[in-house]
């Protein structure tokens, strides 16, 4: 296994499971690839995955193992779920769905009745996808011709856009907004997004937004346990340089530091792009250059890390700032791709929740810019950006902030690049567009080599932590398939 997210994770965990002698090799000092966390001045951050969604998937996973995520870490249960900062009010987002109505009805009259038909809708959507499509290794349209499943085609809207669906639904701008969020922020323009995915709205407002006490990282923790526990060999700190092929099958894997010659399967849970540039046979790729320029990426992004010497007032676990152009933001990642005018952006401030990430006293906050991918940013544009959006937090939560805070990372393109060969610097992987979902997605086997198979946020089911965990049991069941 070549790779430690939580792709490479599940998958090596569950291969473990089934008999197979795994190794996992990753070129960072901790297990979790995007999902890890650093320490400094007594804060601990999260580097990225920072939103717990979608907790049945993690259930799952735990169960196989004989396990429930309540063994593993103390997750805790967000109310609000998050609140949304527009330029003339601010709406949060209770985790009670009668009160998430009152909060709809008094924007759109009529709304909260709308609301409960979307998200029965959403409900349809997200039961059928779980147990119908996101498990599916995606590798023949044979896999889908299923009489019940085509049946169900017609009521999953794969053809229409979410936006249009939500649109059906509800007028106010706000609420539209609302509800696009999830798809701007992880994967694609709404009006290009299948309205398939509003299985998202589903998780987000029925499962409920969630946190791990102690942070993200505990989740990758509990996964690396649950690995070595199979009897899974992690090396951490080893580079991996070239797979080396002959005729039919790869023969070794070179790393920085060792040499693998020995093994049945070689499953990359690396950033697909770059593990077909380090194939040393480049005929053996599944995908051309031209291919990945034609794909359709989702967002790169600014992060910032800052330690505030502080408490702060008026801000909740997570805080989605929509007090400029939404259509606007939209267009410059994907269309325009320049850097953004007046950008949307994400405050997460764990410490609210959770007194074992910053210093008694101080408060942890972590900023998130979506921007296009392949942007050349510089430091000068990080602290442009850090400057402008430090101004719209202090004046929408009324208080001093740029003058307490006392530790300052950021993280940006170049970064995704240099630490997990990210193409084109991309956060996320592939945008969740029609053209690119299931069998449309980059394959999780490689064509011409019978040992070599990929997982991760490209390949099927898609970006995020939840698909992640999924694509390395897609992969870990198809192998285990062929004993």
């Amino acid at each position: 296994m070549l790779g430690a997210g939580f792709a490479g994770l599940s998958c090596a965990s569950l291969l473990a499971k089934n008999g197979f002698d795994v190794t996992l090799i990753d070129k960072h000092s901790q297990a979790g690839g995007r999902c890890r966390a650093i320490e400094e001045q007594g804060f601990l951050f999260d580097l990225g995955p920072s939103w717990y969604w979608m907790p049945d998937v993690f259930e799952r996973f735990y169960n196989q193992f004989g396990y429930t995520t309540k063994d593993l870490y103390d997750l805790k249960h967000l109310n609000p779920s998050y609140q949304v900062i527009f330029e003339d009010e601010t709406i949060g987002i209770p985790s009670d769905f009668e009160e998430l109505k009152k909060v709809f009805e008094q924007h759109e009259k009529g709304s909260s009745k709308q609301l409960e038909k979307f998200i029965d809708d959403a409900k349809y959507k997200y039961e059928k996808g779980m147990s119908k499509l996101v498990y599916k290794p995606s590798l023949s349209l044979l896999e889908y011709l299923d009489v019940n499943l085509l049946k169900d085609f017609f009521q999953l809207d794969l053809f229409s856009s979410i936006s249009s669906s939500i649109k059906k639904y509800f007028k106010n701008p706000k609420l539209i907004e609302l509800l696009e969020f999830p798809v701007l922020f992880l994967g694609a323009k709404p009006n290009q997004t299948p309205a398939l995915y509003s299985l998202m709205n589903y998780a987000d407002i029925k499962l409920g937004t969630w946190y791990p006490i102690g942070g993200m990282s505990e989740v990758s923790n509990a996964f690396r346990k649950i690995a070595e526990e199979q009897g899974v060999k992690i090396h951490l700190g080893e580079n991996v340089l070239k797979i080396e092929s002959q005729d039919d099958k790869v023969k070794r894997v070179v790393t920085n530091k060792n040499e693998y010659n020995d093994f049945d399967y070689v499953i990359s849970a690396m950033d697909y792009h770059h593990t077909e540039s380090i194939l040393s046979n480049q005929k053996t790729k599944n995908y051309s250059e031209s291919y990945w320029k034609k794909r359709k990426l989702a967002p790169s992004c600014f992060l910032y890390y800052l330690g505030v010497d502080k408490k702060l007032k008026n801000l909740e676990h997570h805080n989605l700032f929509f007090d400029a152009d939404f259509s606007l933001h939209s267009e410059e990642i994907y269309d325009t791709k320049k850097l953004p005018s007046k950008p949307l952006f994400y405050v997460c401030a764990p410490s609210v929740t959770d007194n074992k990430v910053a210093p008694e006293g101080k408060e942890n906050i972590f900023i998130l810019i979506p921007i296009a991918t392949g942007i050349n940013e510089t430091d000068e544009d990080r602290d442009k950006y850090l400057n402008d959006v430090l101004e719209r937090l202090e004046n929408k939560t009324q208080q001093k902030i740029k003058e307490h805070i006392i530790y300052k990372k950021s993280f940006a393109t170049r970064d995704f690049i240099s630490e997990y060969n990210s193409y084109q610097g991309n956060a996320y992987g592939l945008a969740n567009t029609l053209n690119q979902t299931a069998i449309l997605k980059p394959r999780i086997k490689n064509n011409k080599l019978k040992n070599l198979f990929y997982c991760g946020q490209m390949s099927v089911p898609g970006p995020g932590v939840p698909p992640s965990i999924i694509s390395g049991e897609i992969v870990a069941n198809y192998i285990n398939n062929q004993k």
